[in-house]
């Protein structure tokens, strides 16, 4: 073709696209960070019923209804809050059934403790006699759950556990030592919901005479505290003049931890027995969960340095146990596999996950501690178990298989034939199984494709569209809105690492552009995945920055050896990937490779202090929000499933901490930090920055007060992304 002609077309081609984004209009912070313009819709609430054909959803907060899984319709209304007066709560936060779905136990006016953790009123209501009452006369309380039979109520209040007669009303304290700071019933302590992320600690058998629950006894645990202010959202009004300090048990890297113990409470005869777990007290208890046998509790023991895994049984007569499952790691056990162990109903096996063969993959046992079958094999990672229908001998589980980017549903017999993959679409799928397994409804996304919710059979068949975001796809079509396109490259060390890139609007090839590198780089995390999110880095690109994310070594789903390689020393091989994503894409025309900044959260602020000075010479700027930047100032669970103690680690702990670096800082620095946070303490910050003082290095900082890990609340997150805007066009 002439050239000539290829220049002119080419021109137009500029010019039209060009002339196409300005009538678009451009995304703001407001849109992303305020009005949640591009926030998808999707089906919330979803329980199948015990039939296996019908299901329910939450519909606004409000009402909760019934569908017919075989058609996708609406059946029938089974409640409506709006019909009730008198009642303290107007919108449904949640909902459970009991076994025989004839009491529903609804829930709202959620008052967060910490992460996971809340205060609430709770009602019961029964769908026959159509009545509605609350659970206590003294609410809000914590964790109020059915029995199976639908005839009792357990909950904790004050760190005690109590149970409500429905029958007869009759409320009863069943422990009566619990101490705020000292002893707590039923729920776990600070460290273990965050880091073993459960939050409910108590469980029923399921003939209902028996109720588990673990006592945490956090005498011994070290204290931290805060001060709170009076603020503005929300005003803290007592503390108007004289501000509050908060004080709980929080144990850092090294410290001591709750002793957990195990309890049985017998309904009929009133008693509380005590399992054996064993004599050693600094270990771990993760998890409680009754077998299909209601005289039969299994609780998992976990060692200090949490890489040797037990599953014990225990009896609910004697308190008696005998451990019937044993692995050991030669880095850690992954806590996120301790929800998929499941008893099977013939009283005799066991499914689990476990990473033992170098991928996660599914294991039938039984309880004599015999492997019965591994399931799934082969070089990618299982993500999620949804279970095994006993009836056809078929399991469900969403893996990593096509791509570590990607995620699909699949379905394989227990002869580990017949694996069929259930997922029509290339992206992010995930699941919600009917009872029966006889239907599924699947959530998928894509990188530029909004959320798509579908009623699908067993096979994957597609019967119906719950949700397919028409509205939001059209709306992105009046935006200047740029697809996220995914690139590999390989490192000089000859590893291959993903990652997505979003390109300006009106890019030009010919021009260069500043980059922002976005990551968050956290053992087993992962943020380069193809599913759909827009986020700030669509005003970036509004903006003219080429905005970048890259997994580097130690993220999840690409084998054990990939994630836990950063094990004894967090930081080292994570920034080192990160810097060479750096010099990557110094080396594409279109990049400033001087004007590289990098910015994170949480682990991800930890790295962006590592990268302006570790990787000084690559980084321009970093913002780093709420960072570690010491791994002794961080709880023990975490850390120590990473790095083992400081006693045992100093060097590990040391080398790749931010503090200690602050003499190699250059570029410009913004660190900002909640002075609330109760995961990584302010501390972390306060101490960075006297460091940073005392080398004369100049950067920016900045708090906000009261505000948490998540720093959020009124127009905390307007102020904070106007704040990170300002910072990178004025050091452009």
């Amino acid at each position: 073709m002439n050239k000539f002609l290829t220049f002119f077309i080419s021109i137009l081609f500029i010019s039209s696209t060009f002339a196409q984004n300005e009538t678009r209009k451009k995304i703001t912070l407001d849109d992303v960070m305020r009005n949640y313009t591009f926030y998808p819709n999707s089906v919330y609430g979803i329980r199948s019923m015990n039939d296996g054909e019908h299901y329910t959803t939450l519909e606004d907060g409000r009402s909760i209804e019934k569908f017919d899984y075989k058609t996708g319709s609406n059946i029938s209304q089974i409640f409506d809050i709006n019909k009730f007066s008198g009642i303290k709560i107007k919108n449904i936060s949640d909902y459970e059934f009991s076994e025989s779905e004839e009491k529903l136990i609804v829930w709202g006016n959620k008052i967060p403790i910490y992460r996971r953790s809340f205060t609430a009123d709770y009602y019961i209501y029964d769908t026959k006699t159509k009545k509605i009452n609350p659970v206590s006369q003294n609410m809000p309380i914590q964790l109020a759950t059915l029995s199976p039979n639908g005839k009792f109520v357990a909950f904790v209040r004050s760190n005690n556990i109590y149970i409500t007669n429905l029958e007869s009303g009759q409320e009863t304290q069943i422990t009566t030592d619990g101490e705020k700071n000292k002893i707590i019933y039923g729920a776990p302590d600070w460290v273990y919901e965050e880091e073993f992320e459960f939050n409910k600690a108590l469980e029923w058998s399921v003939d209902s005479k028996s109720l588990a629950f673990m006592r945490f006894d956090e005498n011994e645990v070290p204290e931290f505290g805060m001060t709170l202010f009076k603020g503005l959202a929300p005003a803290l009004e007592q503390n108007k003049l004289y501000p509050e300090y908060r004080v709980w048990k929080y144990p850092k890297a090294g410290d001591s931890n709750s002793i957990v113990n195990v309890h049985i409470y017998n309904v009929e005869n009133q008693k509380t027995i005590i399992a054996n777990t064993g004599n050693e007290t600094d270990q771990y208890i993760p998890r409680i969960q009754w077998t299909k046998n209601a005289e039969k509790l299994s609780v998992l023991r976990l060692n200090r340095l949490q890489n040797k895994l037990e599953i014990l049984l225990a009896d609910a007569k004697t308190g008696e146990t005998n451990i019937i499952y044993t692995e050991i790691n030669k880095y850690y056990i992954d806590e996120t596999l301790f929800d998929y162990i499941s008893f099977l109903s013939d009283g005799e096996q066991f499914t689990l996950v476990s990473e033992k063969d170098g991928f996660t993959h599914i294991y039938l046992y039984n309880l004599k501690g015999e492997e019965v079958k591994q399931i799934t094999k082969g070089n990618f990672d299982v993500t999620n178990f949804y279970g095994y229908d006993e009836k056809n001998k078929v399991f469900y589980y969403q893996a990593a298989e096509k791509s570590s980017l990607q995620r699909e549903i699949y379905s394989i017999k227990l002869n580990g034939k017949d694996k069929k993959n259930l997922s029509a679409k290339l992206g992010t799928n995930s699941a919600d199984f009917s009872k029966t397994f006889k239907y599924f409804i699947n959530e998928f996304s894509a990188a530029n494709t909004p959320t798509i919710v579908s009623l699908n059979d067993a096979n994957g068949k597609e019967i119906k569209v719950l949700e397919n975001n028409s509205g939001l796809n059209e709306l992105l079509k009046k935006y200047a809105y740029q697809e996220k396109t995914f690139f590999k490259f390989k490192t000089e060390q000859n590893v291959e690492l993903n990652g997505w890139m979003v390109k300006p609007i009106n890019f030009d090839a010919t021009k260069k552009y500043p980059v922002l590198m976005t990551q968050y780089s956290g053992p087993n995390s992962q943020s380069a995945t193809d599913d759909f999110q827009v986020g700030w880095e669509q005003v970036l690109a509004n903006e003219g920055y080429i905005v970048v994310c890259v997994d580097g070594r130690g993220t999840a789903a690409r084998g054990e050896e990939f994630r836990k390689m950063t094990y004894l020393q967090l930081g080292k091989y994570e920034i080192e990937d990160q810097i060479e994503t750096a010099k990557y894409l110094g080396s594409l025309p279109y990049v400033k490779k001087e004007n590289i900044t990098i910015w994170g959260w949480s682990y991800g602020g930890f790295m962006a202090l590592l990268g302006v000075t570790k990787g000084a010479d690559y980084f321009s700027a970093a913002i780093a929000v709420a960072p570690v930047t010491n791994w002794r100032y961080y709880d023990n669970i975490y850390t120590e499933r990473f790095m083992r103690t400081p006693q045992e680690n100093p060097n590990g702990y040391d080398d790749n901490s931010p503090i200690n670096h602050v003499q190699k800082f250059k570029g410009k620095l913004l660190l900002v930090h909640g002075t609330a946070d109760d995961n990584v303490h302010w501390q972390n910050s306060a101490e960075f920055v006297e460091a940073m003082v005392q080398e004369n290095k100049q950067f920016q900082t900045f708090y906000y007060t009261n505000r948490n890990h998540g720093i959020y609340g009124g127009k905390t997150r307007l102020h904070l992304y106007n704040m990170f805007l300002n910072f990178l066009k004025t050091n452009n």
